[in-house]
């Protein structure tokens, strides 16, 4: 399958924001449908699927699958990869036209950075904020929202790129609304942490200062 204009932009804009969330599950995804010949991938994508990327790509989603479903090891995860996935989706995405074309090549590694960035702040915001709850299901359930969230990307943008569109202005307005929503959060809870270890009294959870996960489940019946 020959990809035309429209799938290629969706696709690139597919790998930025999935590079953010899963990295590795998008570069696994991406190469298999090239090695099994569902699609015929673009010159700077080949070599994703080249069997030993997919073997070492297949490991990491592996072991990221597990990392990710456990509180506080996903936002360690988060933390060591974040340096990682920002500039692989930049990468992905600019290699979806750079061997045709540089200035697209460029736009698109402009577009895919943002993306991956936009998604990654997302997700390591909420997670940092889930993970303040006691419970472990809501995490879980969250890791397992983001492992089905990406192949469904990469398949629309590739079988309904313009519905893709849609999809993701819609989810990058929610991204936007969780870092709000979260960064505030997780500020109030460091800012309580700060006052704790200088000596200061803890003014605890008053009518003025409501430190509780915008996750968690209300106290009243």
């Amino acid at each position: 399958m020959n990809l035309d204009t429209a799938q290629l932009i969706a696709l690139a804009g597919a790998l930025g924001w999935a590079s953010g969330v899963r990295l590795y599950l998008a570069v696994l995804l991406t190469g298999l449908a090239g090695f099994m010949g569902w699609i015929a991938l673009p010159p700077g994508l080949q070599l994703l699927s080249h069997p030993v990327v997919l073997g070492v790509s297949g490991f990491l989603v592996f072991v990221e699958f597990f990392a990710d479903k456990i509180p506080g090891v996903d936002s360690l995860w988060d933390a060591v990869h974040g340096v990682i996935r920002i500039p692989a989706g930049a990468a992905l995405a600019a290699s979806v036209f750079g061997a045709d074309s540089a200035v697209m090549g460029l736009v698109a590694a402009l577009m895919g950075g943002t993306l991956a960035a936009t998604s990654f702040t997302a997700k390591a915001t909420t997670r940092a904020a889930i993970n303040t709850s006691p419970e472990p299901f809501t995490n879980i359930g969250a890791s397992l929202l983001e492992d089905g969230l990406v192949p469904l990307g990469l398949w629309l943008a590739i079988a309904h790129p313009l519905v893709f569109a849609v999809a993701l202005a819609a989810v990058l307005v929610l991204s936007v609304w969780l870092i709000r929503l979260c960064w505030r959060f997780l500020r109030l809870l460091f800012t309580r942490v700060a006052r704790i270890f200088s000596g200061k009294a803890d003014p605890g959870p008053t009518a003025a200062f409501q430190l509780k996960s915008p996750f968690s489940k209300s106290d009243h019946v």
